[in-house]
């Protein structure tokens, strides 16, 4: 637009002039519309379903006083526990008085000062080799050889307690090869080409893809099924990781789609009592008899709300009435049977009157979605095994999340089904209390070091 002024403005016709005050109110509407936004305030993990690590990082205020330092009143004092049965104990007798010379070897000790000091030893490599002897039968002219025991095929490089060390590093500590093959040389004295440890992880991979599919079947069987999904990316395009959490397992899967058909594909024909989840369409329509929405979840959409309208005393008692919900769900246990359903009656009441109550402007959308769903809400107050949040599912894909964002895009389709064979039974493993390092190696094939000399075992 050329510069503006009272010659210029003189010199326009009628015409000019009336198309050029509407192109000023079509660029102070738009200006407007812009100041409206910004005034709304940003969206956080507190108000929307953003994850914390995209939150916007204050610097800390000064404090004008410095906290005490140490432990709070009443908190217990944790110490290094003692092994009973020490590698090697170096005992320090005196054997003379320091002030006069007189042996003191004879002497009982009124007290014995215990201290122990753990270290680890030096780690070296041991390398196993198998010699096969091939010899020709004089009678049938044929070429015989020793067959190798179980444990040294000719097909390994690597033992299991090694190749579960290099996937334990990468797929829980996401290490990437090149650092990976740095630990292993700096620490552990093992040189490993990053084709090697590719090859491994392959292979681990595939040693969890039978446990994981039984582990699924698991989850599909489960009365009560919680689902979600995070991105992922594969070939550098996105896919979706997600995660269905059943009694006790957990069930991981990398698909292209984040649709309806994933969900479908793995339940087949199996159909759940209760699905958890948020309010994405395609968990809604999850096969199951009843949903439980993520309240958390339901919260932080209200406190968005409340942000933009703070005097919003709907949007206010909503939120409340959530979080009393989830806290008389805990506490379940401790109240007699007849005081829970008394307070739950309660709660259904106020919440059939908060639905019903008038609403206008911006809450319309988020008390439409909860008459819809209104049978969604509450339902884990009626069921013991029922959570009030997603939180499982939550925790279960934050190693993905870290994964993606320390490694980036997986760069083969093997790559993303291993990581989500390994999630599978590593995460289930560890809801079992099993060490999933111990677990690795049983996947990884039969034990090798009984082979060794008694020096080196």
């Amino acid at each position: 637009m050329p510069e503006l002024t009272v010659n210029t403005l003189q010199d326009l016709s009628r015409e000019e002039l009336l198309a050029l005050i509407q192109r000023l109110f079509e660029e102070v509407r738009r200006l407007e519309a812009e100041v409206e936004r910004l005034k709304q305030p940003p969206p956080t993990s507190h108000n929307s379903s953003q994850p914390p690590a995209r939150d916007w990082k204050a610097d800390r205020p000064k404090r004008k006083r410095r906290k005490k330092s140490g432990a709070k009143p009443g908190h217990a004092k944790v110490e290094r526990p003692w092994v009973d049965q020490p590698d090697q104990v170096i005992e320090g007798w005196v054997e003379t008085c320091g002030q006069c010379g007189t042996g003191l070897l004879d002497q009982a000790p009124e007290r014995v000062i215990r201290r122990q000091l753990t270290e680890l030893p030096e780690i070296k490599p041991v390398v196993i080799e198998t010699r096969q002897y091939e010899v020709r039968c004089p009678h049938c002219q044929q070429l015989q050889r020793t067959p190798l025991p179980e444990g040294l095929a000719a097909s390994r490089r690597f033992g299991p307690r090694l190749a579960a060390l290099v996937t334990y590093l990468h797929h829980t500590h996401h290490l990437g090869f090149e650092r990976l093959c740095e630990v292993l040389r700096d620490v552990f004295g093992t040189h490993l080409s990053e084709g090697g440890a590719v090859a491994i992880l392959e292979r681990a991979g595939e040693a969890a893809q039978a446990e994981a599919e039984a582990i699924g079947t698991r989850v599909r069987q489960s009365t009560v099924i919680a689902s979600d999904e995070t991105s992922a990316r594969v070939h550098g395009r996105n896919h979706w990781e997600w995660v269905f959490i059943g009694t006790g397992s957990e069930y991981h899967l990398i698909r292209r789609s984040r649709g309806q058909e994933v969900i479908d594909a793995f339940m087949a024909e199996a159909r759940a009592e209760v699905w958890v989840s948020d309010c994405w369409k395609p968990q809604l329509n999850a096969p199951a008899e009843g949903h439980q929405l993520c309240l958390p979840h339901q919260v932080r959409a209200l406190q968005g709300l409340l942000d933009q309208r703070p005097r919003l005393a709907w949007a206010r008692e909503l939120q409340t009435l959530f979080r009393t919900a989830m806290h008389l769900g805990k506490r379940r246990a401790i109240l007699t049977a007849r005081g829970y359903r008394r307070q739950v009656t309660i709660l259904e009441r106020r919440l059939d009157r908060l639905l019903a109550r008038p609403v206008s402007g911006v809450g319309t959308n988020l008390q439409k979605r909860y008459r819809i769903h209104r049978a969604h809400l509450f339902l884990f107050l009626h069921r013991a095994d029922v959570p009030s949040d997603n939180n499982a599912c939550e925790r279960a894909l934050r190693p993905s999340v870290i994964h993606r964002k320390v490694l980036g895009s997986f760069r083969s389709d093997w790559g993303a089904q291993a990581y989500a064979a390994l999630a599978t039974v590593l995460n289930t493993a560890k809801r079992a209390g099993e060490n999933i390092f111990q677990k690795l190696i049983n996947l990884m094939g039969a034990p090798v070091l009984h082979f060794l000399q008694p020096s080196f075992a």
